[in-house]
């Protein structure tokens, strides 16, 4: 099927033809008609699949067709996504793409000044991205009106219900006008996703790319067991004797990723660390470094990679598996976009055999294990059994952990 086919006019097909793309991708080839439509949509699309083209462009057609001249209104389309980094790569495909058209856009997010936010809103937009924590910021001082929302659209949904964005969700819904055409996009599906869904979508069409919960065809897996103790030694080995151009490193903690990214400098591996407790700034330097490839490894927490397009990102590490099996996939899925392939590998130790086993269990497969010459022998042995904790140890606390593997949930400005 051909761009041409679906749609959209002259001034997107051109946009679309001067990034080199000929051919949509299967969600983009699915969702496009229907959205234009006018209906309801619930999208599974896994990342990497061109999602947000998907939505990008029936939006930006739907939006030209009763475009106005001039600025000085209320935005008509909202675009909610749970990272700043997210927001900064749909920013740029509704900018990319609707280069040729008179529409107005802008992103707001926190980390950043409020003021200069302001002064866009002020001069008017016609689409907003954003994360909810800083829209209600905007809303609380009302510097935004989103009364005029013709078009809602839920980015990485799952990935935000996860972050305990569904109370701040609720609350930008009732700043909406009734009726609008809404369409939620999201990896993976569970029931808060299906809930928020059947809330939220009139009579959606139910559309999906790939299998649920299914990581992309592209990307080679494999778990290196390992002791904790030699997980960095192995990580430099492998980045080194495998004359490794790029990879993205995932840590469970930011502390981890700061002391990981320090350690792989003291072995002559150029390296950098991205997580919610940096400056946005630092941020987007960082990741600026790395797309450039003066950086050869960039290591991440969940929450500062959720969103990263990076083009032909040949290995992604699981320094740490995650402790949520849906975001196994989401992070492997930073590799083999667009149909490029790639690597994912796991650096497993002992300890984390039950998180492997959930992994495999929603893949509904094993993934393949190879041993690395040198580090095999501490991997075999069996970590010691926890020491069963005390009564008051156990109970203390009930009630503050309130998401999988009992760890508390990050902050919601994000």
């Amino acid at each position: 099927m051909s761009f041409d086919l679906l749609g959209l006019r002259a001034e997107l097909l051109k946009a679309v033809e001067g990034e080199g793309y000929t051919e949509p991708t299967p969600i983009q080839a699915k969702t496009i008609p229907v959205i234009l439509e006018g209906r309801d949509v619930m999208a599974g699309a896994q990342t990497g699949t061109g999602k947000t083209a998907a939505f990008t462009l029936p939006m930006l057609e739907i939006l030209s067709r009763s475009r106005h001249e001039q600025r000085g209104r209320a935005p008509r389309a909202l675009v909610l996504t749970p990272t700043r980094e997210l927001a900064a790569q749909v920013g740029e495909s509704v900018r990319t793409y609707g280069r040729n058209l008179r529409l107005w856009a802008a992103i707001i997010y926190g980390g950043v000044g409020i003021n200069p936010q302001i002064d866009e809103l002020r001069r008017g937009v016609d689409i907003l991205v954003a994360t909810p924590g800083r829209l209600l910021d905007h809303a609380g001082q009302r510097t935004v009106d989103l009364s005029k929302v013709e078009i809602l659209v839920l980015d990485e949904a799952d990935r935000m219900l996860d972050m305990g964005f569904i109370h701040d969700i609720r609350r930008v819904l009732k700043l909406l006008p009734g009726k609008r055409q809404n369409l939620l996009f999201s990896a993976t599906y569970n029931d808060e996703v299906k809930r928020l869904a059947d809330g939220l979508l009139h009579e959606p069409a139910v559309l999906e790319a790939a299998r649920r919960n299914t990581p992309a065809e592209a990307v080679s897996q494999v778990v290196h067991p390992v002791g904790q103790t030699r997980k960095r030694e192995l990580l430099s080995h492998l980045v080194k004797s495998g004359g490794w151009r790029q990879a993205l490193v995932f840590t469970r903690t930011k502390h981890g990723a700061n002391r990981l990214s320090e350690q792989l400098l003291k072995d002559g591996i150029s390296s950098t660390a991205i997580h919610g407790n940096k400056s946005q700034s630092a941020r987007t330097r960082a990741l600026a470094e790395f797309k450039k490839g003066s950086v050869k490894v960039l290591v991440a927490t969940d929450i500062a990679a959720r969103g990263l397009d990076i083009e032909s990102l040949p290995h992604v590490v699981n320094y740490d598996l995650p402790n949520v099996p849906e975001d196994y996939i989401h992070r492997i899925g930073r590799t083999g976009r667009a149909g490029a392939g790639g690597t994912a590998l796991s650096l497993v130790s002992p300890e984390e055999r039950e998180h492997l086993t959930n992994i495999q269990r929603l893949l509904g497969r094993k993934i393949q294990v190879e041993e690395v010459p040198g580090f095999q022998h501490e991997a075999s042995q069996k970590a010691a059994p926890a020491a069963p904790r005390a009564a008051h140890q156990r109970d203390a606390g009930k009630g503050r952990f309130n998401s999988p593997g009992g760890f508390r949930r990050p902050s919601r400005r994000h």
